[in-house]
């Protein structure tokens, strides 16, 4: 089978596509295991290098399986880089948005909001660590929240830790000053307000996984984001996958699936 086939084929049908605003790109796929809940939930943040032309689709696939696993997935869609609003600040702030309108979810389907862990691959790996860390955002810094959605603890896969870094790296070529709107030098704020690296310790359990063969998001970032939250005094964990490039850990019939699958039930 082709290693990278839940990029093409279309995933199981969701339990609903609900919207979490007005625009066009305010939705989210909500997917339930068996049984008459309150059932566990995992928020999934799809990657892309945060542009218009990936979006949340692929993810299917390994919420399908979470669902089938006995968790509720919410598999959330979000402005990018190319749409009207996308990038800084408008993507950070559908993502906050969609992330605390499980509340709101809540009231109408079986969903245990005492267990939350929220999981995000690439740039979304990026997004679900800044989420993890608005609580820190002070009154006044864009995306302040006096009540971000409380979670158990984030799963980052081969996530974009630290924006500067990848800045410097030219990731994506060059996605991340589209991303932001500039160079770390032109404009600070995104980048002290917007990386995670930036903001540890983020006081949230935290997993990463990262691939040792990653050639699209080294795994030197996660290397030292884990070393600096550590240090600051996060309880984070990284687990290194000597066998995984950039898309097994998003790979439902991957070996190192399984892997995820540990770090979601360890934070639950």
């Amino acid at each position: 089978m082709n290693p990278l086939w839940m990029l093409d084929a279309p995933p199981p049908p969701a339990n609903a596509r609900l919207p979490y605003g007005d625009g066009e790109h305010h939705f989210g796929e909500l997917r339930l295991p068996p049984g008459v809940g309150p059932h566990p939930v995992v928020l999934v943040v799809h990657g892309g290098f945060w542009r218009a032309r990936y979006n949340l689709e692929h993810a299917g696939h390994l919420c399908a399986d979470l669902a089938r696993r006995g968790f509720a997935t919410w598999n959330l869609e979000y402005r990018r880089v190319g749409h009207p609003g996308g990038g800084w600040p408008g993507t950070l702030e559908d993502v906050a948005r969609g992330a605390d309108h499980l509340r709101t979810l809540a009231d109408a389907w079986p969903l245990d909001l005492n267990r939350v862990v929220v999981l995000g691959h690439s740039a979304g790996g990026h997004l679900v660590l800044w989420l993890a860390a608005r609580h820190r955002l002070r009154p006044g810094q864009p995306h302040h929240s006096p009540s971000p959605l409380q979670m158990r603890g984030v799963v980052p896969l081969a996530a974009v830790s630290d924006l500067v870094r990848a800045q410097e790296l030219g990731l994506g070529d060059g996605i991340v000053e589209a991303f932001l709107g500039g160079t770390p030098s032109q404009l600070p704020e995104p980048y002290q307000l917007g990386s995670p690296m930036a903001l540890v310790p983020l006081g949230v359990r935290q997993v990463l996984l990262h691939g040792a063969k990653d050639d699209i998001v080294p795994l030197s970032l996660s290397v030292a984001y884990q070393a600096r939250a550590a240090a600051l005094g996060d309880d984070v964990q990284l687990v290194t996958l000597p066998n995984a490039a950039h898309f097994e850990v998003i790979n439902p019939l991957a070996p190192e699936w399984e892997q995820v699958v540990e770090a979601i039930r360890s934070l639950m």
